[in-house]
């Protein structure tokens, strides 16, 4: 069985890879910076220098790979969706170019909608394109993930955060590493077929309010979520650069799930996993906010 994990550095992937290699298996990275990867985890795997939008590249990669781990690569230029769509194209002619029998592919709450989530559409485009293939395909549709709070640090340390969704509507939150270990799971069992969609919502919903308050609690940074309109959003997004398309998709995610949005995957213990946010919050983002303003913090 031949493994292969895209994302090897990122907030699941390095997880999967780690997970993996513990389980006694060497996987086949796919890695557009592998200087990134620590060097004792680099000795562990094989690792294929690729960008991911590069076609022939991932075919060439994946050749002789039975079970695959994807995710759609983060967007970094001006128009996301197009980037994920090339994604897709490498994905889908991957599988079928070297019969990928597995497909383990992290999606999103949201991704049910197929339309009007923002850059969630990119993955509900791959979700679609995967089940017109022959390949057996587990769609990962995971909450808000507690590394999202690592993106706003600047905002945490000035005590507010601006928000889209009201501050007491209540959304999935999980930690990357947890859905590392869903995915790690369903890529060593090779006794599933077929369509599968997993949800993987983390210990419980939370509310603006209370990731803020969780964050206050563990940190001793005072925070507070404030919810702005969107177009304020859009104007504080277009003074940092980003581009309509981009801002639109950023936008579309919260947007995207209001107005009575509940998730197709209800809550059960098949979709609950352990990790709390005020855990990761102390063990991960606490030591960001380190010199970003006041904290009440008390320290042995």
């Amino acid at each position: 069985m031949t493994i292969a994990v895209t994302t090897p550095t990122g907030n699941v992937g390095r997880h999967v890879v780690a997970m993996l290699i513990r389980a006694g298996v060497r996987p086949r990275v796919l890695a557009r910076r592998p200087e990134r990867m620590k060097p004792d985890i680099r000795a562990e795997v094989e690792v294929v220098a690729v960008d991911q939008h590069d076609v022939d590249a991932v075919v060439a990669a994946t050749a002789g790979v039975t079970a695959l781990f994807w995710v759609d690569p983060p967007p970094a230029g001006d128009d996301p969706l197009a980037e994920y769509a090339r994604a897709t194209d490498s994905v889908i002619r991957a599988v079928r170019e070297n019969g990928i029998g597995r497909v383990v592919f992290q999606s999103s709450v949201g991704a049910e909608k197929r339309h009007g989530v923002g850059e969630i559409d990119g993955l509900a485009r791959t979700e679609e394109a995967l089940d017109a293939t022959a390949a057996s395909v587990t769609h990962l549709r995971c909450g808000m993930f507690f590394s999202n709070l690592e993106l706003q640090v600047d905002a945490i340390g000035s005590g507010t955060i601006p928000v889209l969704l009201p501050v007491d509507h209540a959304i999935p939150w999980v930690a990357p590493r947890d859905v590392a270990e869903v995915a790690t799971t369903r890529l060593l069992a090779d006794a599933w077929t077929g369509r599968c969609v997993r949800a993987v919502h983390g210990p419980a919903d939370l509310t603006w309010t209370q990731v803020a308050e969780t964050v206050t609690a563990v940190t001793g940074h005072r925070l507070r979520a404030e919810r702005i309109s969107d177009d304020s959003m859009r104007e504080l997004l277009s003074a940092a650069g980003m581009s309509e398309a981009r801002i639109e998709a950023l936008i579309g995610m919260s947007s995207g799930m209001r107005d009575g949005f509940t998730p197709e995957q209800a809550r059960t213990v098949h979709t609950s996993t352990p990790t709390t946010l005020a855990s990761w919050v102390g063990d991960v983002l606490a030591p960001l906010l380190d010199g970003h303003g006041p904290s009440d913090r008390r320290r042995p």
